[in-house]
């Protein structure tokens, strides 16, 4: 039996985007809910293009957006690589999600809480954990927090199921994501155990997908591997970039005014400015390889008509 990765696109919305019973017990291990009495127990998929109520206004899409019976609405994103404009970008559509509720005229208090779950097959922080939890939250003294918005960003490459115990179904879910692939031949007899585990393995049965299905998602590991490269490159030129810069400003600055805090201005001023130009260089890459737009998008956080500009 050969399977395809969970984590491509074709796959992750085939399984959770498909499925309800799949994506409630995946966000039930996911999210951080206090007891049973906050957990879901029944889902409607919504349309995972988020909508601008004006044609000026920006488009999005996401991979699975879905809604409990209390109205609390669910994003659920893949990413495969990590960019500095993904927080933005996931900021942007929950709000669009959460203000979409409300009607022209329409009371606050119906507004419901929209959650953002976000598995990242890359590592960003410099945490040793995998698992982040933000909310809107008073900092200095109450710790009082604003309702409305969660988001939650799992770092895949950190997870290791022998180093956590309990949530047993989050380190099922988690195992599920990131020992199947291509080179799987037999999945681990626990996994199979689960039901819901069990049934989700069974969708990344090759034979369950067609030929152009099959072709379009090698396109999309292919597509991968070109931003991988790309980025890689990019950050690395402009890591060189910016000590360079940073060391001829920090000599300049520190006769004058102190070495030490020219030469940090120096590093900063030029990594700033050598991550902008490796975002222009991988975008102008994708398109000679003639990649989807939405994808150059959400690679790069340019707006389709600064990537239309670019040459």
């Amino acid at each position: 039996m050969r399977y395809l990765s969970p984590k491509a696109d074709l796959t992750f919305k085939k399984v959770f985007g498909e499925h309800p019973d799949l994506v409630i017990s995946f966000l039930n291990a996911m999210l951080p809910f206090h007891g049973a009495d906050e957990e879901i127990t029944w889902v409607e998929y919504l349309n995972p293009e988020l909508v601008p109520h004006t044609p000026l206004h920006k488009d999005s899409i996401v991979d699975v957006r879905c809604r409990d019976r209390v109205g609390r609405q669910f994003i659920v994103e893949m990413q495969m690589m990590w960019t500095s404009a993904y927080k933005q970008r996931v900021l942007f559509n929950a709000s669009k999600a959460y203000v979409s509720q409300l009607e022209k005229g329409g009371d606050y208090e119906l507004l419901q809480p929209v959650y953002s779950l976000n598995l990242v097959n890359d590592t960003f922080s410099d945490s040793e954990g995998y698992y982040h939890d933000y909310e809107i939250v008073e900092r200095a003294d109450t710790k009082e927090v604003i309702e409305g918005l969660r988001f939650i960003f799992i770092e895949l490459p950190k997870f290791s199921p022998k180093t956590y115990n309990d949530k047993k179904m989050q380190v099922l879910w988690l195992r599920y994501l990131t020992e199947i692939d291509e080179k799987t031949r037999e999945v681990p007899e626990e996994l199979m155990e689960n039901p819901e585990i069990s049934k989700a393995v069974t969708q990344l049965e090759e034979s369950a997908f067609t030929e152009a299905q099959l072709l379009g998602y090698d396109k999309f590991w292919d597509i991968v591997s070109t931003m991988k490269m790309q980025i890689s490159s990019s950050q690395r030129e402009a890591r060189e970039k910016a000590l360079a810069e940073g060391r001829a400003e920090g000599r300049a600055e520190g006769r004058a005014e102190g070495f030490v805090e020219g030469k940090e201005a120096g590093i900063a001023e030029g990594k700033e400015a050598g991550r902008k130009e490796s975002m222009v260089e991988m975008a102008l890459a994708l398109k000679r390889r003639h990649v989807p737009m939405d994808i150059i998008m959400e690679a790069t956080g340019f707006t389709e008509e600064e990537i239309d500009g670019l040459k």
